[in-house]
């Protein structure tokens, strides 16, 4: 009889804690998600903690979502409208007819509180008259301080004091994904704001398709059109770290812009000097591929074989110009200037680049199969060469 209660009251037991146990799971099942108990140790709540495990799952404070608006509020004042007008005769016309006048307009920002402001070359170069339009609507007539067109670089000056003056940054530290911002006037809509990213940097002159200048530029999608030329890149603190410069037609979304310290490095020689001192080696070159190689190996007009892997190879060389007067040749191969690895074109005009005219420069080369170092004094680059 004992038993057979025992058994009853263990059977009771079970169903009781069975139910029990259901219970608590369909409690658990049907909790919303954002009260579970967090589980990262490192976001628990003291004992005596009255905030909410609400506050504890969201994430962490995010940029100012307005940083586009305060950094254009910032620069936007030292963002200026460029107006130049230039006599034109057109050739074509009879001999005798009246030349005209030929319009154009650009931007620029103020870069000092007593007028002097960064442009690209092509908005002034050529210009009788430039006029330099203020955001709160004053005008001031301009002087050209210096153009360089192989960097499309301008600065102008306007009597002026007490002006609003953009911020300049540090371009060196760019990478691909940062944000932004574009200044301008495009298509005569004055102070239009665009943002983007930054696509890309150290693109290279012959990557956008103006293989004449001797600059790097910062690739952008923020809309750039014509009348952005020379105005502002901002990143998201508001300083400048490009100056828009050029778009691919035909292409959205593609657009170009003067890293801001070559524009202040070129900017300062003409402020000091009206014009640009650079080094010229006088070689056509191009970079050693094994395409280029089976070309000039298979070519019956060819006067040299080319074994190179990597290098630039000279196409030909500037009679009488500093390369031909220091033994190098058509054919040679340039591996190395300074014991510096050069493995293309681009490599070697940025190191050129960075030469000043007078500049001794020991440049290794393969010829015949054997590597030479040949010493080159450079020259200033022609100035014939630079208006072409």
């Amino acid at each position: 009889m004992a038993f057979s209660v025992m058994r009853s009251l263990g059977k009771a037991i079970s169903w009781t804690v069975c139910l029990c146990f259901i219970s608590l799971l369909v409690q658990s099942l049907s909790q919303p998600p954002f009260l579970q108990p967090l589980r990262t140790s490192a976001l628990a709540l003291p004992a005596d903690s009255n905030s909410s495990p609400l506050l504890l799952a969201q994430a962490a404070p995010i940029a100012d979502p307005n940083f586009v608006a305060d950094a254009v509020e910032r620069v936007g004042p030292a963002v200026v409208r460029i107006n130049s007008s230039r006599t034109v005769r057109d050739r074509r016309q009879l001999r005798g007819s009246s030349p005209f006048q030929q319009r154009g307009e650009g931007s620029g920002f103020i870069v000092t509180d007593d007028g002097l402001v960064f442009t690209n070359a092509h908005v002034v170069q050529g210009a009788d008259r430039v006029e330099v339009v203020l955001q709160d609507g004053r005008s001031f007539p301009g002087e050209v301080l210096g153009a360089d067109s192989l960097t499309d670089v301008a600065v102008v000056r306007i009597e002026a004091n007490q002006l609003p003056v953009a911020t300049l940054g540090d371009s060196r530290l760019l990478v691909p994904g940062e944000w932004a911002i574009a200044i301008g006037n495009p298509l005569g809509l004055d102070s239009t704001v665009t943002v983007g990213i930054i696509s890309a940097v150290g693109r290279s002159a012959a990557d956008v398709g103006i293989p004449t200048q001797r600059a790097e530029f910062i690739q952008t999608d923020a809309a750039i059109n014509p009348g952005n030329s020379g105005g502002p890149l901002l990143n998201e603190r508001g300083q400048v770290i490009g100056m828009n410069t050029a778009i691919i037609r035909g292409a959205n979304g593609i657009g170009f812009a003067v890293p801001i310290r070559t524009a202040q490095r070129i900017a300062n020689q003409l402020v000091a000097n009206g014009r640009v001192s650079r080094a010229y080696l006088g070689i056509q070159m191009s970079t050693v591929t094994s395409e280029l190689r089976d070309r000039v190996n298979a070519s019956p007009r060819s006067t040299f074989q080319l074994s190179a892997d990597a290098g630039v190879l000279i196409q030909a060389v500037a009679p009488e110009g500093p390369a031909a007067r220091g033994g190098l040749r058509r054919g040679d191969v340039i591996v190395a200037i300074d014991g510096e690895l050069i493995a293309d074109s681009t490599t070697l005009q940025q190191r050129v680049e960075r030469a000043a005219a007078g500049d001794i420069l020991q440049i290794s080369v393969l010829r015949n199969n054997r590597e030479r170092t040949f010493t080159i004094e450079t020259e200033e680059f022609p100035l014939e060469l630079v208006s072409q």
